[in-house]
């Protein structure tokens, strides 16, 4: 029911009588059911009245606990990370210029509204830092690169505020860098806007560099293990 799509966040399973005859399970085989999937954080079993099973989609902060310990165990650098978002942003940039949908530009914008108001506060930056990212994935139109990227992202911005943390610098300084990055934000928009593809891509491979070789030292040669733990 849930992997069907047929019950979406936020709803309620039906009450556990009806559960057990629908699947012909007995009370302890479906309590058991649903303690597997509360700790895979797919319900929420709210105990007492009213109580029940409700239904939750993991966010990218679980899964990339997850998929974070698959890399480390295979000694995966943060660089190797970055890398593989390099492989997949500049061309799902291409592709959302070619397409040139008004509502992506619109989305695009609306996060770039975002991260003005953010300026200044580091945590609300990154975050909407990450959603751009992201973002220009999902309108690329390939669902699986998306979720990849909310993963890497994820990642990502741990270890963003492990450098900032590690490298501590003046709110002006902050507020310098913010700014860089909206400008440089700013500036792929209006290349995707004007329908660019070539210099889109092209500039967005440009930007990803230089964040690889400003948040890279030293972290680059650091293990995902790092940010995880």
């Amino acid at each position: 029911m849930i992997a069907t799509g047929e019950l979406n966040d936020g709803d309620w399973l039906p009450p556990e009588a009806e559960l057990v005859t629908s699947f012909g399970v007995s009370r302890p085989t479906l309590r058991e059911a649903f303690r597997l999937l509360e700790a895979d954080g797919l319900v929420e079993i709210r105990r007492g009245p009213p109580g029940g099973a409700r239904v939750t989609t993991p966010g990218p902060e679980r899964a990339a606990g997850l998929f974070g310990l698959i890399l480390t165990l295979s000694g995966t650098t943060l660089a190797d990370v970055y890398q593989a978002r390099m492989a997949i942003e500049p061309p799902a940039v291409r592709r959302v210029a070619e397409a040139a949908d008004p509502e992506a530009v619109s989305r695009l914008d609306e996060v770039v509204g975002e991260l003005r108001r953010a300026v200044g506060d580091l945590d609300a930056f990154a975050e909407s830092s990450a959603t751009f990212h992201h973002e220009l994935v999902r309108l690329g139109g390939n669902q699986t690169l998306s979720a990849v990227v909310r993963l890497l992202t994820e990642i990502g911005t741990r270890h963003l505020a492990l450098v900032l943390d590690e490298h501590a610098r003046t709110s002006t300084e902050h507020r310098t860098d913010e700014l860089r990055a909206i400008r440089s934000y700013e500036r792929l928009l209006d290349l995707v806007r004007a329908g660019r593809a070539d210099d889109a891509e092209a500039f967005w491979r440009r930007h990803m560099q230089a964040a690889l070789t400003y948040f890279g030292s030293p972290g680059a040669a650091r293990q995902v293990l790092d940010v995880i733990s």
